[in-house]
């Protein structure tokens, strides 16, 4: 029997504003590429979420410098054990100096491995469910995915390290204002937004 996944939690507050931009990025594999870091400068986001595969921990020390870095481990990231195998974090509204936080509008669980095909594994929904969040991101495919299964909306940002096959090069974005939230994909070589051919509807 495999080891329970290890959990861990994080709070990425958002500003007085209500208004921020949360890139994604997965399975970089030591080698991210190379108009990743021009991408991040063009509009810095408020954090980075990698969904694992990171390989050489450089890369998270790159991400470093345009935002905090929430990541969790791949199936390649054996040497990386300070990593959670899944991380809850819940994406705040900006909390009144005079007053209680407000509940969040965001929960994500951020995964490595979570679907088979459109499908989400049975024990990543029930991690969700289990800890309240209506966000699964994840990684491992390198295919950029858009959709919903059992109640829960997932996200997988696709691959900025090296192409696998014919797969695009790609980092996701999740955008958050007062009127709600919004998920996208960018095209790391352009600079272009880039729409997923296949989405599965809500």
């Amino acid at each position: 029997m495999s080891p329970a996944p290890r959990t861990t939690t994080a709070t990425i507050p958002l500003p007085p504003d209500g208004v921020a931009r949360i890139v994604v990025v997965a399975d970089t594999h030591s080698k991210p590429h190379a108009m990743l870091c021009a991408r991040l400068a063009e509009s810095p986001p408020a954090a980075i979420l990698h969904a694992g595969d990171i390989g050489d921990h450089t890369v998270i020390d790159m991400l470093s410098g345009f935002a905090p870095v929430y990541a969790v481990r791949g199936n390649i990231d054996v040497h990386a054990p300070d990593l959670p195998d899944q991380l809850v974090i819940d994406v705040l509204p900006h909390a009144a100096a005079d007053g209680p936080r407000p509940a969040g509008p965001l929960r994500i669980l951020l995964v490595h491995i979570a679907v088979y095909g459109p499908r989400l594994r049975a024990d990543v929904g029930r991690a969700a469910r289990s800890a309240g969040a209506n966000l699964v991101v994840c990684g491992h495919s390198h295919v950029p995915f858009i959709g919903a299964d059992r109640g829960l909306v997932v996200f997988n940002p696709g691959s900025v390290g090296p192409r696998r096959f014919n797969l695009p090069i790609v980092l996701g974005v999740i955008g958050i204002s007062p009127a709600g939230v919004q998920l996208r994909h960018i095209d790391c070589e352009t600079g272009r937004e880039w729409t997923p051919h296949t989405v599965t509807p809500p």
